[in-house]
């Protein structure tokens, strides 16, 4: 393992994103910015890394433990009280280094399309140079926004000027600081103890660490990312937006070339966690989410909508919206139907057009064609559910469960009053309203009597 370790900048509020939610978890494509950032900085073999939170940093961790083993993968929370800036952020992790000799790699978290692959190549020009910072930069067609990299008159060293204070004439410069860089670490604090507020929002910046170091006649070098698009960060919800975008489509050509079909992946969007199997085709305007996983053959959309769902082998959905579901194979759901959480459809089972389901289980070959509300309840395999019909589950204290046993015909209108239980084979009469157990092989009609009479008119 390499002599390094990692600070990572997560403390910042991100006020140009006007939200009350820390930048830093803004998710692109299923995930928070930053854990793209801390996959990328893990891929570059930190023995160590030191995530610097303030601006609600309880919530970056109890965010960011449903999608690393922290303390497995070496991560550790420093917490920066007065949000000083980012200079001042990094000092709050000198105590944790006292004594140590090594490197550290310094990291914004709000650069999500930083990739291992670039850090690797930051830090061995680093080591190869002997260099006491390596700074990671890029020439941009627009640098707005960014700190621009400034060679010195006399051509010894450079300086970063932020957007905020540089001149016209700097801000002209394109070649710009993207915010990550590699110490020597008795170096970096010894140049952040010099640092000095001395700017319009009177903040510590690690950027003046890299004119400190010329100064002291240590050897600062830079490193010009090979793809621009890659250290592109995100200040705003345009940016983030626009980022998406970018890891989407990237993420959709992935999976076209494992063998998925996606008919237009201009209007089709899936989360980088999803998971979908060869030869099924996704139709138009379909989004799928979370931790989904999607078999092989299956056909989905027009306009699905499927959130961390568990997909079998062979499965149609059309135009309807699925959360937490599991879709068993050969099943077809669709179209305009909502499956709610903790609902099970069989093998070749059928949810047709206008029906709900919730917390259900449908059993193997069973027909819930149209019109239904069907809510805890435990239906057998080979039913037939005639459209109208709803399961009464609420009383208004408590759900009840209703269930139907195989074979049974249940016909329109019908409504089950739960509690109630439905034997094997049973027959409901259309329009009627069970309230009561019903036998298995029996009929049950529980409905007014036809009654037909003269019409009487008024003379």
């Amino acid at each position: 393992m390499r002599n390094l370790v990692s600070i990572i900048l997560a403390a910042g509020e991100g006020t140009r994103m006007k939200s009350t939610f820390p930048k830093v978890l803004h998710q692109i494509c299923g995930q928070p910015m930053l854990v793209y950032v801390l996959k990328a900085v893990l891929r570059a073999g930190c023995g160590k890394n030191y995530l610097v939170v303030g601006h609600k940093g309880e919530k970056i961790i109890e965010v960011l433990r449903n999608f690393l083993p922290l303390r497995k993968r070496g991560i550790e929370f420093v917490k920066q009280t007065k949000l000083l800036g980012s200079g001042h952020a990094v000092l709050q992790v000198k105590k944790d280094l006292r004594g140590y000799r090594g490197n550290v790699l310094v990291v914004y978290g709000d650069l999500p399309l930083l990739s291992g692959r670039t850090l690797n190549r930051l830090i061995q020009t680093h080591y190869k140079q002997d260099n006491s910072l390596t700074i990671l930069g890029a020439t941009l067609e627009n640098p707005y926004g960014y700190g621009r990299i400034i060679e010195k008159s006399n051509g010894k060293g450079i300086r970063i000027v932020e957007e905020r204070n540089a001149t016209p004439k700097e801000r002209r410069i394109n070649r710009v600081n993207v915010g990550v860089y590699c110490f020597r670490a008795e170096d970096l604090f010894k140049a952040i103890d010099k640092i000095k507020p001395d700017n319009r929002k009177r903040e510590y910046y690690l950027t003046d660490a890299v004119e400190i170091l010329g100064e002291m006649g240590k050897r600062v070098g830079m490193v010009i990312t090979k793809d621009s698009r890659e250290v592109e960060g995100v200040n705003n919800r345009k940016q983030l937006v626009n980022i998406q975008k970018y890891v989407n489509m990237k993420n959709l050509e992935r999976l076209l070339l494992t063998g998925v079909t996606i008919v237009d992946p201009s209007s089709t969007f899936i989360d980088f966690t999803v998971r979908v199997g060869r030869d099924t085709i996704i139709y138009p305007g379909s989004t799928i989410l979370g931790k989904t996983r999607i078999g092989e053959n299956c056909k989905l959309g027009p306009y699905a909508f499927i959130q961390n769902c568990q997909i079998e082998n062979g499965v149609e959905v059309r135009a309807s919206f699925i959360y937490g579901a599991k879709i068993a194979k050969g099943a077809k759901v669709g179209p305009f139907s909502h499956i709610r959480p903790g609902t099970f459809v069989g093998e070749g089972a059928r949810v047709g057009n206008f029906c709900e389901v919730k917390k259900s289980r449908i059993g193997r070959g069973t027909k819930v064609s149209h019109l239904s509300y069907i809510g805890d309840a435990f239906l057998g395999k080979g039913i037939n559910i005639g459209a109208g019909t709803i399961t009464c589950n609420f009383d208004g204290v408590r759900k009840n469960i209703t269930r139907i046993g195989d074979n049974t015909f249940v016909g329109s209108d019908a409504k089950f009053i739960a509690p109630v239980k439905i034997g094997k084979g049973a027959v409901i009469g259309a329009g009627s309203t069970i309230t009561e157990d019903v036998p298995a092989g029996k009929l049950a009609i529980a409905r007014a009597r036809q009654v037909i009479k003269d019409k009487k008119r008024k003379k």
